[in-house]
């Protein structure tokens, strides 16, 4: 069966081996980061629907899971924001009644938890990983630039009121900009937030691949921990990607498997290798054979040579 909804599974940093589920259409989104490194948001609002069958997201998760693969999560992600989908709940129930032996997690840029219908849908989720990249409009404009409805103070009020009820974990993501989210004023304000909130965890992230605009640059490992110990917080900043095991289900179509992953996101030909639980030099053969055609495109980054999918 191929996938349409599904990608992966992918050697997360976070999350282990991971199988991805993308419930709305690429860059549907609440924000349109600077930083993003599935481009540009092309579709920016706050209105939840049903993007995409919630059958054909059920029906597909079923076939996958029946083949009990390998895995750590079920994760909600994509090239969009999770959380628009109407029926993530529905499909959050489905998953904990048929798979419930599977954990899930959701990436979410936490800009809708306000709707206190949308905290109860995920409030069973294992591991939520909200962002919060600025506690104040101003900045968070500058660095998220956000759909006129979202303000920070709305999206810091419904993680406060998410921590509340969730039964999992929330591991609260911060995305570091230098020179726009790094000033001891944005760091102290964004304690400021992280001590109302209450996260698990605090994860401190930069970049290291390629983002919307080009001129966004990482911060130094010395500089992460130094926004670390000014947070006052159990926090961690995230590595690299770790080893992951071999995947324990067999794909025959690997350059479609390769294309499902570098359209939603950029990756390397190691972070390809790990995927899929190929060598290094299959994984090279594929990504020429899909650069002659046009399919892919490249970019040297400082964590290698990486490749995404050109727009259809």
């Amino acid at each position: 069966m191929g996938y349409r909804y599904l990608f992966g599974p992918v050697p997360s940093r976070r999350l282990g081996r991971s199988l991805g589920v993308d419930l709305v259409p690429h860059k549907t989104c609440s924000l349109n980061c600077i930083y993003c490194e599935c481009g540009k948001t092309t579709h920016l609002t706050t209105e939840r629907a049903e993007y995409v069958p919630t059958t054909e997201i059920i029906a597909e998760l079923t076939d996958y899971l029946s083949q009990k693969p390998g895995l750590d999560f079920v994760t909600f992600s994509g090239a969009g924001e999770p959380t628009l989908h109407s029926r993530l709940g529905h499909i959050v129930e489905f998953l904990k009644q048929q798979f419930g032996h599977y954990k899930i997690a959701l990436l979410t840029n936490g800009t809708l938890f306000y709707q206190p219908e949308l905290r109860q849908e995920v409030a069973t989720i294992d591991v939520i990983l909200p962002s919060l990249d600025a506690a104040d409009d101003q900045t968070m404009k500058r660095i998220n630039r956000p759909h006129r409805q979202i303000t920070a103070a709305q999206l810091i009020s419904g993680l406060i009121e998410l921590k509340k009820i969730q039964t999992g974990v929330m591991w609260l993501e911060v995305f570091i900009v230098p020179g726009i989210n790094d000033h001891p004023d944005h760091i102290q304000k964004l304690r400021h937030a992280i001590h109302q909130i209450q996260p698990d965890l605090v994860q401190l992230n930069s970049l290291d691949r390629p983002g919307t605009e080009h001129w966004v640059a990482g911060a130094t490992l010395p500089h992460l921990q130094s926004i670390a110990q000014q947070l006052d917080w159990p926090t961690e900043i995230i590595a690299r990607f770790p080893q992951q095991k071999r995947s324990s289900v067999h794909r025959d179509d690997i350059e479609a498997a390769i294309l499902e992953m570098v359209r939603r996101r950029p990756a390397t030909a190691d972070d390809l290798s790990q995927m899929l639980g190929l060598q290094i030099n299959e994984v090279n053969n594929y990504l020429s054979h899909l650069l002659t055609a046009g399919a892919i495109q490249s970019r040297q980054m400082e964590r290698g040579l990486f490749y995404w999918a050109k727009a259809v």
